[in-house]
């Protein structure tokens, strides 16, 4: 049974040849790697085919949801839950002067955000989770199906939420003040976040370093852990701008980041 949804959504994101593809992975009943070659990247990368990295990249490279105008070149950009490292390339050829670390806690979305970033320099990568403590951390498969690659939620060890899900593996948790003092930041510029319910641990406590960031961008995920908007709020005081664009809302201080007219 021909499943229209699916093959409409391969023909707007990647096309005829990423549709081929899907058609070789159901048959072969495996993911298979896809080069995406686009004039407004100076280097190709890979996407797995069939898996959520295809929906990921129609949000950030076709519907352009983190498409906004800064004031001032970032020089600082922090990814937090990089997935396989789209934002981060999309952000690196937008600013191709800002250093940008990447984080992403889930193994096989860490080695292929590795592969994707290799061109860049000024991409750092780190298999490791945003969290409010340094610590180890549990990474939590929610079951959302066989080709999905996003979603995956942390949790702390011992006694917890017990969040739906298989455990995948340990991985190393580390705060936003660790991350700005283990590579010598004094500032961050742009700020992203897509952590699937951790921002509510993240943002209990944001007294070390919020004062040092001047935009964030975040998609909240309350559907999947109550408090997440509350703390998220709580945390966030003192910008000035906030909008709402595609799944993440926006923060910024004056008018450092504008809301892009397109």
């Amino acid at each position: 049974m021909v499943d229209f949804a699916a093959v409409k959504m391969y023909l707007g994101t990647v096309g005829m040849g990423g549709l081929l593809y899907a058609m070789r992975s159901k048959i072969s009943k495996s993911a298979v790697l896809f080069e995406v070659n686009r004039s407004d990247c100076r280097h190709p990368f890979l996407l797995r085919i069939r898996s959520s990295d295809v929906p990921t990249y129609g949000q950030i490279f076709v519907h352009q949801e983190y498409n906004f105008s800064a004031t001032t070149q970032p020089e600082v950009i922090i990814d937090a839950g990089a997935n396989i490292g789209l934002a981060s390339i999309y952000f690196a050829n937008k600013f191709p002067h800002a250093k940008i670390i990447a984080i992403e806690p889930e193994a096989s979305n860490f080695a292929l955000l590795k592969m994707n970033v290799a061109p860049y320099p000024q991409i750092i990568a780190l298999q490791a989770a945003l969290w409010h403590r340094n610590e180890e951390i549990d990474l939590i498969d929610p079951g959302l199906g066989k080709w999905e690659k996003w979603g995956f939620m942390t949790e702390k060890k011992g006694p917890s939420e017990n969040l739906a899900g298989r455990t995948c593996h340990a991985v190393a948790a580390m705060t936003v003040d660790k991350i700005m003092a283990d590579h010598n930041l004094k500032k961050v510029d742009i700020l992203k976040i897509d952590i699937e319910g951790a921002e509510r641990e993240v943002f209990s406590d944001t007294s070390s370093w919020i004062d040092r960031v001047n935009s964030v961008i975040i998609e909240l995920h309350e559907r999947m852990k109550a408090g997440c908007n509350r703390s998220f709020y709580c945390g966030s005081n003192g910008f000035d701008r906030e909008w709402q664009q595609g799944e993440n809302v926006f923060l910024s201080r004056a008018n450092y980041l504008t809301q892009s007219a397109n």
